[in-house]
């Protein structure tokens, strides 16, 4: 998983199983001896009347512990957590992040806005997947680093995907989470093997689903969009004035845009207007 390597021990069938399925375009090894950012587990908690999952990294439990049937997209959670608690080489943001023709679009957007879903059909309709979870943004250069990992959709999102592409490979289902209904999505093979590309933000959009609402692409003022993301990084403190002028430049450099749409096949067409 480019740009880092993980070891991940478990005994959980899920989670292993999700790991082949999700993770089979990636570099694995199966013995010792290799260099790992993170050593993560995730194990099973007995108690008796409801079997229970934890997640470890390098012997610190930072997660209560939750059913036995999410341990699989615990694992996804708790790399998303290490990467924006501990890899502060970037400004990481709360957004996802595709490119094409090595021009890159940031999507940051709150939870229930439609951003995974979008990030996905992006993908399908040949955007290279960097994130759908986080940017990673060099604070010298404003470039984007590419962590490509499976697509976490929730809820309706899931069999939306499946019908626009039933042969897209799907990790464990995770039932009534916090979240609802989550279900990870295998990244493209094309963002797997160009995950150490880097690429340059062009554009910062905005993404909301609004059901039954047209299609609309609105400028947004370039300071909100700022603020926005200014709030939104997991570690501008880390990177201070310099991070900040960084976000600044980036924000200067790009287009930025609120869209609003309910039609996912329409939200394709305003892309492929945007870069062509």
């Amino acid at each position: 998983m480019d740009p880092f390597v993980v070891h991940v021990r478990s005994a959980i069938p899920i989670v292993a199983d999700g790991i082949k399925r999700l993770y089979a375009g990636h570099a694995c090894w199966t013995e010792g001896g290799q260099f790992a950012d993170f050593h993560v587990s995730v194990r099973r908690k007995w108690r008796p009347s409801r079997p229970l999952c934890l997640f470890e990294m390098d012997g610190q439990q930072p997660f209560t512990p939750l059913a036995y049937g999410e341990a699989y997209a615990f694992l996804e959670w708790g790399l998303n957590w290490c990467i924006t608690s501990y890899c502060h080489n970037w400004i990481t943001l709360h957004a996802a992040v595709l490119e094409r023709d090595g021009r890159a679009v940031i999507l940051p957007a709150p939870p229930g806005s439609g951003k995974s879903t979008l990030c996905a059909a992006l993908m399908l309709d040949g955007w290279r997947l960097l994130s759908d979870e986080m940017a990673l943004l060099d604070p010298r250069t404003g470039l984007l680093t590419a962590s490509p990992r499976p697509i976490s959709l929730k809820n309706a999102s899931i069999d939306i995907m499946r019908r626009r592409a039933p042969s897209a490979v799907m990790g464990p289902v995770a039932l009534d989470t916090m979240k609802g209904t989550v279900c990870h999505m295998q990244v493209s093979a094309d963002s797997t093997a160009r995950a150490r590309e880097l690429a340059t933000p062009a554009w910062i959009i905005f993404p909301r689903y609004v059901a039954g609402a047209p299609l609309t692409l609105s400028a947004r003022a370039k300071a909100d969009a700022l603020l926005h993301l200014h709030r939104n990084s997991f570690n501008h403190h880390v990177h201070g004035r310099q991070g900040f002028e960084t976000l600044a430049d980036v924000v200067e450099r790009c287009d930025v845009y609120d869209l609003h749409y309910s039609d996912l096949d329409e939200a394709l067409a305003c892309f492929d207007r945007l870069s062509a």
